[in-house]
């Protein structure tokens, strides 16, 4: 019987949650890394036993380290994340020139076909790839280089690349989200790269239609059909059929469009999942009740998925990278929160039970198909 690895990211450690084809019975096995952060964990495709961390603390800054054992061991590999040329400068809201920071590696995205090629989105945004199973780090330079670059500004969390989405048909082709400046696309490996944000809107910046400039939080897409695009952003769930170049409001009958995650089920490109909480100011679910809401129909059209979730003073978060979807039968769906517990539903979302309580703050969650 097929098994599943749970990986994941937490403020004070990492944990590995292995099940077999069932996900009734858990091993729990960490913390890893403990009293740092990982910003994220994550295993490439293409060897499911190859394990990637983002891995920092305020003492000794950013390091990356890799398992290819499954997490049993780990080592560091190349931290030198080096920008192309002389840093350049973004602005601050108040228009005063800010350096290019490296702070931290917000995600690592290794390649489906390609064991050794990780792409790695940092903040001060910039997209970095390593050919060699992060050894070493070679900036994707063409994306910092952007003309709107200069512009960028932080979102509430600093001005992160936080979401890479590979296009299974073409290596050469993937969408970035950066918090706050949007949607960018290259078709050529990253040696140019264009906004794709038409249709969004954003209030509070100068130009709430204006090419670069949105808070996007996450993005998602099913493999089999590339060109769709789901996004969850600073305020809207929205859609693109035309690979970002245009965008639609699908938030429909949800309770409230702000959340962060948003993932789509392994066999049914339609159905999509998200976590609203109540604004962004607050936070947390809507009145104390976590719900995952599921749409079997792309968008508009929302259920609550509530069996086996608290529905009452519940106030907790779920991160943009906290959401992961496995390729068994029925599709299992995870989630982590900001409380600790990390949650699976082995029915899409029917009914959930709680893999562990009492982690430190969940970062992220990925999961792996085992054979």
């Amino acid at each position: 019987m097929s098994g599943v690895r749970v990986l994941v990211g937490t403020r004070k450690g990492a944990f590995v949650l292995t099940s077999d084809g069932t996900r009734k019975d858990w091993k729990v096995d960490g913390p890893h890394f403990a009293g740092w952060e990982v910003y994220h964990l994550t295993g490439s495709p293409a060897e499911p036993d190859r394990l990637f961390a983002s891995q920092s603390g305020g003492w000794y800054g950013q390091v990356v380290q890799r398992s290819d054992d499954g997490g049993t061991t780990w080592a560091p590999v190349g931290n030198t994340f080096t920008y192309d040329g002389v840093p350049g400068t973004h602005q601050w809201y108040d228009g005063t020139p800010h350096p290019w920071e490296f702070a931290r590696v917000w995600h690592l995205e290794p390649s489906p076909t390609d064991p050794d090629l990780v792409y790695a989105g940092v903040e001060d945004a910039a997209l970095f790839r390593s050919t060699d199973g992060g050894t070493s780090w070679d900036e994707l330079s063409g994306l910092r280089k952007h003309g709107s670059g200069p512009a960028w500004q932080p979102g509430a969390g600093g001005m992160c690349l936080h979401t890479i989405v590979l296009d299974p048909r073409d290596p050469a082709r993937m969408h970035v989200a950066i918090s706050a400046a949007g949607v960018f696309r290259t078709d050529d490996a990253g040696a140019t790269w264009q906004p794709t944000n038409h249709g969004l809107r954003s209030e509070g910046i100068p130009d709430p239609d204006a090419e670069v400039g949105h808070c996007v939080h996450n993005l998602a897409r099913h493999p089999s059909r590339p060109d769709t695009l789901f996004m969850q952003k600073h305020w809207d769930v929205m859609r693109s059929d035309d690979g970002g170049d245009n965008w639609a409001d699908i938030g429909g009958n949800l309770p409230t469009d702000f959340g962060f995650p948003i993932d789509v089920h392994a066999h049914e490109p339609d159905t999509v999942y998200v976590v609203p909480i109540t604004s962004d100011s607050e936070h947390f679910p809507p009145d104390g009740r976590l719900r995952v809401y599921r749409s079997r129909t792309g968008g508009n059209e929302w259920e609550p998925l509530t069996d086996g979730l608290p529905q009452a003073n519940c106030y907790v978060n779920v991160l943009r990278d906290a959401m992961a979807v496995d390729s068994l039968d029925g599709s299992g769906i995870y989630f982590g929160t900001t409380g600790g517990q990390v949650y699976v539903s082995p029915d899409a979302g029917d009914s959930w039970s709680p893999i562990v309580r009492d982690l430190p703050a969940v970062l992220s969650v990925e999961v792996q198909t085992l054979p």
